[in-house]
């Protein structure tokens, strides 16, 4: 029989079709495999049970609270007795002694002569204006408005006061130390006038002057209620005007409304630590609560620091009341687990591992003793005893004294609380010692023995995983 081109060129394309096919089908077969195998694999991720983990942080267990609090002290308004241009003596914000210069007046203004500033006067204007900046906030944006006063006043008073010549001031001082005013004295055409006491000079005037603990209401507290008025000025003064304000003692006091919880939280305190955040410095107050008809106020004294913010009638402050400090740990962490206690006399060796070596008494079928080392994890440590896993040992064993025939029968177990660590990728119980909580946190010792230190990685929910378990 014999076969044709034709035959064999259809048997040529028929095996070059087979070859195709099977080349094909192996690949899909490949493809296939691998795409079923991510499908397995995403499947199993989703319906898998992930444990979420928390990083443990250390601070308080909540923040403090902060407020706007009214400052009250004893402080002056002087008038001018004269009318005429006057001249500033003493800075503002200083102190100043009894029967020292604070201003000059005279009829005709004089011009100041152009000086430049030292470099210990920028380095003020530096400081103020840094201090502004870190207790800015943009819910107090007229607070800019009152800083400009302030800085343009500092300026004017860097380039042009006047420091009195100290003989001629001297001679001025005709006073017999009884406190009452010195008639103001001429000087350089000027007539000069004195402090009647000792105290901080201040040019500018808020309308609280008058305000006493007494007739305090809650409508006193909006910062609104009153504009304060720069008393510094270039233009002619007439008599009467307020020319300057003095304080005239070191206590001074700050007040705040309080709701009835705040009242409830911060009462039967004596002394109290303010934080106050236009400069973040802190002082201890004494602490008493003040009622007046429905309304409660906080009164908080202070010896000292008027200096630092008497420009300031109105204080941002924190109350420094969450004073407990600790490792930061969510109650839903916590676990109680149960451990035998094992006095430490019997105790082999204890390694930097916090593994230890007890020394096991076994009896075999034929009722023959022996003696095996057994290596357990300890858990945690009081004065006399370790903690030790209940899966190390059985209830019953006996363990021999090193060194000794005394045995100790493995009986007494006793709980802990603590969290599981996830650091070694799997759970891992660590103790806790709780110092306070509230509904949802707790904060806990540092440094304890077993325990758990800042950064480490702990399960959120303790229900959700157990011991030793490696997590996803």
């Amino acid at each position: 029989m014999q076969i044709s081109d034709k035959d064999v060129k259809r048997s040529k394309f028929k095996l070059s079709d087979l070859k195709k096919v099977m080349t094909l089908n192996i690949g899909t077969v490949l493809f296939g495999a691998l795409f079923i195998y991510m499908v397995i694999s995403i499947l199993l991720y989703i319906t898998s049970a992930r444990t979420t983990s928390y990083q443990v942080t250390a601070g308080p267990l909540s923040r403090n609270q902060t407020y706007t609090a009214l400052a009250l002290y004893s402080e002056d308004v002087v008038e001018a007795r004269e009318s005429g241009y006057v001249t500033y003596y003493a800075r503002d914000n200083s102190k100043i002694k009894k029967h020292g210069p604070v201003y000059g007046i005279s009829n005709e203004k004089e011009v100041p002569a152009g000086v430049e500033l030292q470099e210990n006067d920028l380095a003020s204007l530096r400081t103020s204006m840094s201090k502004f900046a870190y207790a800015f906030h943009s819910a107090s944006f007229a607070d800019v408005y009152e800083f400009k006063y302030e800085l343009e006043g500092e300026i004017l008073q860097y380039a042009g006061i006047k420091p009195v010549i100290a003989s001629e001031a001297a001679s001025a001082e005709t006073g017999d130390g009884s406190g009452s005013a010195i008639p103001p004295q001429s000087v350089n055409n000027q007539n000069i006038n004195f402090s009647v006491t000792d105290g901080m000079v201040m040019y500018s005037a808020d309308g609280y002057e008058g305000l006493t603990e007494e007739n305090i209401t809650k409508d006193d507290f909006t910062q609104k209620a009153k504009q304060k008025v720069n008393l510094r000025t270039s233009e002619k003064i007439n008599l009467g005007d307020p020319v300057y304000k003095i304080i005239t003692s070191e206590e001074w006091s700050i007040y705040i409304p309080l709701t009835e919880k705040q009242t409830v939280q911060l009462a039967g305190r004596e002394r109290i630590r303010v934080k106050f955040l236009k400069d973040g410095e802190t002082q201890v107050g004494k602490f008493s609560i003040l009622q007046k008809d429905d309304d409660f106020y906080c009164r908080i004294t202070f010896n000292s620091g008027l200096v630092r913010y008497a420009s300031s009638r109105f204080l941002d402050i924190e109350l420094v009341t969450n004073t407990k400090s600790g490792l930061k740990v969510p109650l839903s962490a916590i676990v109680n687990k149960e451990f035998y206690v094992i006095p430490k006399e019997f105790v082999a060796n204890v390694k930097q591992n916090s593994e230890a070596n007890f020394i096991l008494e076994t009896t075999d079928k034929k009722g023959q003793t022996s003696q095996e080392f057994i290596d357990a994890t300890l858990y945690a440590e009081q004065e006399e005893q370790y903690y030790v896993d209940k899966s190390e040992f059985s209830e019953g064993d006996i363990l021999i004294k090193p060194d000794s025939n005394e045995r100790y029968t493995i009986k007494e177990a006793d709980s802990l609380e603590g969290v599981y660590s996830t650091n070694k990728g799997y759970a891992v119980f660590r103790k806790i010692s709780i110092i306070d909580q509230n509904e949802d946190f707790c904060i806990v010792e540092q440094g304890t023995p077993f325990g758990i230190a800042q950064y480490d990685n702990i399960v959120l929910k303790s229900s959700t995983v157990k011991e030793e378990e490696i997590l996803h």
